[in-house]
């Protein structure tokens, strides 16, 4: 694709948000009042130019009304055993429908989140409510990534991520 940005997320990063992080992500309605949704997955495009966050609908329903009105979504994708964190954030965020395979993949993350908790001492069973969704009731947001940030504790918490080519 000539004349196409880099992409936000290298190779390496790409794969750290689609893993068993935790996701939440954001965005807020006029005056600033956000609203905050945890994420049952994500996938990134082959270019990893466009990303797809799945949330269940209803406890996500603040956050997809914003995203409608708004079109800017904020991601977070942290990894609880080291706090390892990035940010994304995109102004053109659009709920679009569900792609096949897109209700395993909230499975399948979920089974990897729990996989992350459990070590620490958080109850499967627990980790699986929080996150659970009817299949009817997952939806899809995607954007394109514009901008991303280290967010880790630390020194380089802010910083902006190196674009991946």
């Amino acid at each position: 694709m000539s004349g196409s940005p880099t992409p936000v997320l290298d190779p390496e990063q790409g794969e750290f948000v689609c893993s068993g992080v935790s996701i939440s992500a954001a965005s807020c309605r006029s005056g600033g009042l956000p609203n905050l949704a945890r994420a049952t997955g994500a996938r990134l495009s082959p270019d990893r130019r466009t990303a797809t966050v799945l949330f269940a609908a209803t406890p996500a329903a603040g956050l997809l009304e914003d995203v409608r009105r708004s079109a800017t979504i904020a991601v977070v994708f942290s990894l609880p055993t080291s706090h390892r964190t990035l940010q994304v954030k995109g102004t053109d965020a659009r709920i679009v429908p569900l792609e096949p395979g897109d209700r395993e993949l909230a499975a399948r993350y979920v089974d990897a989140f729990v996989a992350t908790l459990e070590p620490l001492g958080y109850p499967g069973p627990v980790i699986r409510r929080v996150l659970a969704s009817h299949p009817d009731d997952l939806v899809a947001v995607c954007f394109t990534p514009s901008s991303g940030y280290s967010q880790t504790p630390g020194p380089e918490a802010g910083v902006p991520l190196r674009s991946g080519a």
